[in-house]
Parts: structure tokens; C-alpha cells; sequence
């Protein structure tokens, strides 16, 4: 009966009607859909607190080295108005569509890639958007993109906790985030805030990978700690984050992201960290 009274005081309109029925107040899914008969398995977003710690470094190795464990693997480039993906893999040629949708670029091994890079008419074009047109291009690299069965999509974000990272974690299906940090006690208290978004989003943080945190001295192996002790267990300890891992200083893979030969670099730092990823 009650059921009956609440379809007939309904205005059928959220906004100004006051019937207390399940379609106002179920949780609303706010994910956008792929285009139809794609596939994209475990999605992780890649971000950091501020800019410059090597977020996109560690976005690039973790696909080149999931993709050589041979799942499928793509990057979906989120940092709109500072892309690096493609130069990282030697990526230049333009993506290409079909009136209906956008194929993705494919690296040399195989990882499929989407970046505002591929569609600029030159690559050193700024974009000078405002965060909602920002946020559009994210949710069309997500739905209007060929994405062909993925296993595993790494979304390299901007730095900080603005409009992108919002509209990544409320229209994507993320299944976990991956924080970059540096050894500095200062990035390690911008780190705390990307870890608190990730809670108020109620997106699991799986991984904590501290880039630089040390330099292996080639003559006598001895690790120096240049930017200070790692807090890295601390902070993992502090919330409860299971996976974590140490990149060192090291120019060769600064060269590598340079040339766009990422895909050749051996990072057996993140080793653990991949195994978590892929066997969770």
C-alpha cells in the first residue's frame, strides 16, 4: 500500500520530490561505461601529492613490466595538461578514429596507451582548459576509446587532489591506488592528504612506492640516503598499506624516459609490489 501511495505522490522528478522511495536513496553509480565490446580488467591510478617526484616513471615501468609478465596492459594518460606517457615509450604518431571512436596507440611490446598527446596537432600544443573540460576528456579517454581486453590499465594522474583525481575515482571503476613519494618529510605530509582522499573516495591505497630513495654507489655498493631517511614503513604501517617499494636514483632510467625506451628498463625493484598487484 505504502508503495502505492509513494508511485502516486512521485513528481518522477529527484530534484523536487520529497517521496522517500529506493531510486532516491540507493547509492548512485556514477561509473561511465566502455564502448561496447571492450574489456578492461584492474584498473589502478597512479598518483602523488605534488608534482615532480617521478609518478610517471612509475606509471610506466609498472606497465612495462606487467606487460612483460604477459598480461595485456594499457595507460591511460590522465595528466591532461602535462602529458609524458607517450614520449616515455617513443609514442608520436597520432591516434587515429573511426567517426565512432578512437583506437589506442600500441608501444612497441604491446601496451596500449591514450594520452591528449595523441590527438594535439603538435605535441608541445598547451592545453589551456578549465577543470570540467579537463574532466570531460578523462571520462572520453575511458568511453570512447577501442580498449582491447586489458587485463590491467595503469592511469597515470596529475599531482594533487583536484579535479581530475575526482572525476578518475567517481567515473572509473578503480580498483586501487598507487601513491609516489620521495624520501622529503615534507612530500611524505602531501602523501598523508592523497591517502586520505583515497578514504573519503573509499578506493582501497594497495601500494606506496618511494621513488629516489636512495642512490647504490657502483664502486662500492654502499646505499646513500641523499634526500633523507625513507618514512615509507612508517607511513605504510600507518595506514595499514600492503605493498610498498624503493626505486633508487638512477640515470638510466631518466635516459630511458627520455629516448622513449622505457619498455627495455629492468626494475626488479617493484617486484613485490607486481606480485600483489597481479595474484590479488
Amino acid at each position: 500500500m505504502s508503495q502505492e501511495i509513494n508511485d502516486q505522490n512521485c513528481t518522477h522528478s529527484c530534484d523536487t520530490c520529497g517521496v522517500d522511495c529506493p531510486s532516491r536513496t540507493a547509492p548512485q553509480d556514477l561509473h561511465v561505461k566502455l564502448k561496447e565490446g571492450c574489456r578492461v580488467g584492474k584498473v589502478y591510478a597512479v598518483v602523488s601529492g605534488k608534482g615532480g617526484v617521478g609518478k610517471s616513471m612509475v606509471t610506466s615501468l609498472l606497465a612495462a613490466q606487467t606487460r612483460l609478465r604477459g598480461y595485456n596492459t594499457a595507460i591511460l594518460d590522465g595528466d591532461i595538461t602535462g602529458p609524458s606517457i607517450p614520449q616515455a615509450f617513443g609514442v608520436h604518431d597520432k591516434a587515429l578514429g573511426d567517426g565512432e571512436g578512437i583506437f589506442p596507440r600500441v608501444t612497441l611490446s604491446g601496451i596500449q596507451m591514450m594520452s591528449i598527446n595523441l590527438l594535439l596537432e603538435h605535441e608541445t600544443d598547451p592545453v589551456v582548459w578549465r577543470g570540467p573540460v579537463i574532466g570531460g576528456a578523462i571520462k572520453q579517454f575511458w568511453t570512447d576509446v577501442y580498449w582491447d581486453d586489458v587485463d590491467y590499465m595503469f592511469v597515470d594522474m596529475p599531482p594533487g587532489t583536484g579535479d581530475v583525481p575526482l572525476t578518475v575515482f567517481q567515473s572509473l571503476p578503480v580498483d586501487g591506488i598507487i601513491v609516489v613519494t620521495t624520501p622529503q618529510e615534507l612530500v611524505g605530509m602531501i602523501v598523508e592528504k592523497a591517502v586520505n582522499m583515497a578514504k573519503l573516495m573509499h578506493i582501497p591505497v594497495v601500494g606506496l612506492v618511494e621513488n629516489m630513495s636512495f642512490f647504490k654507489c657502483p664502486d662500492c655498493g654502499k646505499e646513500h640516503s641523499i634526500f633523507g631517511e625513507s618514512r615509507l614503513n612508517d607511513v605504510a604501517a600507518k595506514y595499514n598499506i600492503p605493498l610498498v617499494a624503493r626505486l633508487p636514483i638512477d640515470p638510466s632510467l631518466t635516459r630511458m624516459m627520455d629516448e622513449g625506451k622505457i619498455e627495455m628498463a629492468h626494475a626488479p625493484w617493484l617486484d613485490d609490489l607486481l606480485n600483489g598487484l597481479t595474484n590479488g
